[in-house]
């Protein structure tokens, strides 16, 4: 009796045990999951495609916020006001984590970061810096620069109040290129706080109260299972292909794969990479706002360079077109962003490179080929011959796997009979008839 009633105090205790430990195990996946993307680089076309399509992802599971990892130097315009109205829109709330220690917020990030349900930064992070700039680097001149700086502070500030930040300092990150640390933008109200990592954020809003247009919703994180949602294949790849540097790069690429296939007809592998390049920066072109004073400057760039090899002016007019290829690179793209030029590096890079290879690649090529005619030409001097036509005076040979004009300053030649080319006139063979050896 005893023994029978410790067993059943024993199966109770596991029982007991067994659903306790059940019941852990089960909390986690009762709590709505967190949505974290990592949003870096230009903000691009495929930034504001691979944002919506994170928030469609979010809204199928059922996640209780979407979390963007943020580092950006900052982007065209029209992508970063997609992201801004459909985080304004969402019926999710969506918090912006500036990370990791190193990132910044900049332009078009700083708009991204004061629009968000949460704003945060990791320690050692930056913000600010949104002022209008020409595509050289400079301010943007006159009136254009006035109604583009009134419009951005505008914006921002409109944000910032909606959102209950520091109005005045979104502003002033427009109007005079303001940039802070985190421990700044924490002071000034920029920010809601600072985490070390994504786990010390969710730690540090779990229970916040977020209000969205159509309900208010509180926050359960500590426990929330972490879902990543990364970029696809073609997201990547259009990411890459918005990138000033990559495009103008692709360009030279097209330009060197498309002269070394004209120089050397059915090489199919210069020709095959040129033509790849080039519809790749086409890509590009349609994206970005590209200047059509920098597209003509490296058309005359082209010009110069060719014009040198053809007629050496030792080395005058490739000068000119290593100046024209230069400029042409930092002015490719009309934007008021930075991030959206091509460094210096990349194009006194490129400009070197180019240079070299017209005054020396392209420029042997023609030398030989020209020299290779002159040879082949000098070497039908006395060669033998056959007439298609009758020549009376004028008419047609065949020498070497080829038919040539010909012209003879003596009697008429017959078709069939045998001639011997005393010397070229241009691409015209002056001939006479065979004598016949006895």
């Amino acid at each position: 009796m005893r023994s029978s009633f410790r067993w059943l105090r024993r199966s109770l205790l596991l029982a007991f045990l067994v659903w306790v430990g059940f019941a852990l195990a089960q909390k986690p996946a009762d709590v709505p999951p967190v949505i974290v993307m990592r949003m870096e680089g230009v903000i691009a076309p495929p930034n504001a495609e691979y944002f919506a399509r994170t928030l469609r992802l979010a809204r199928e599971r059922g996640a209780q916020l979407l979390v963007v990892e943020l580092d950006t130097p900052g982007g065209l315009m029209s992508s970063m006001e997609d992201i801004v109205k459909a985080i304004l829109a969402s019926d999710i709330p969506v918090a912006v984590y500036v990370s990791p220690s190193g990132a910044k917020a900049g332009s078009a990030g700083t708009f991204i970061t004061v629009a968000a349900h949460i704003a945060a930064m990791a320690p050692g992070t930056s913000i600010g810096a949104a002022h209008p700039v020409s595509a050289t680097g400079e301010d943007v001149p006159g009136a254009m620069e006035k109604k583009v700086t009134n419009y951005a502070a505008s914006y921002i500030r409109s944000l910032a109040e909606q959102r209950g930040r520091n109005a005045d300092w979104a502003e002033l990150a427009v109007r005079e290129s303001a940039a802070i640390s985190e421990k700044q933008a924490l002071e000034k109200r920029v920010i809601d706080l600072v985490a070390p990592n994504l786990n010390a954020l969710l730690e540090k809003i779990d229970g916040r109260t977020v209000k969205l247009p159509q309900r208010t919703v509180v926050l359960k994180t500590r426990e929330a299972p972490v879902q990543r949602s990364e970029m696809v294949l073609r997201e990547r790849l259009l990411h890459v292909l918005v990138n000033p540097n990559v495009l103008a790069i692709l360009g030279v690429l097209a330009l060197y794969g498309l002269i070394a296939e004209i120089q050397n007809p059915g090489a199919i592998f210069p020709g095959v990479i040129g033509a790849i390049s080039l519809l790749l920066m086409l890509y590009g072109f349609s994206v970005l706002p590209v200047s059509w004073a920098g597209i003509a400057l490296l058309v005359l760039a082209v010009i110069l360079f060719i014009a040198d090899a053809f007629a050496p002016s030792h080395g005058v007019l490739t000068l000119g077109g290593a100046i024209s290829m230069l400029l042409g690179l930092l002015m490719l793209f009309e934007t008021p962003d930075p991030a959206l030029r091509v460094s210096w590096v990349v194009a006194l890079t490129l400009t070197a490179l180019t240079s070299l290879f017209f005054l020396f690649i392209v420029a042997a090529g023609i030398r030989a080929q020209q020299a290779r005619r002159v040879t082949g030409m000098e070497a039908m001097k006395g060669a033998v011959a056959v007439a298609r036509t009758d020549i009376a005076p004028r008419g047609k040979i065949f020498y070497d796997g080829a038919y040539w004009n010909a012209v003879t300053e003596g009697e008429s030649i017959k078709a069939g009979e045998r001639v011997v080319i005393e010397r070229m006139e241009g691409l015209t063979a002056v001939v006479r008839k065979e004598e016949a050896t006895s």
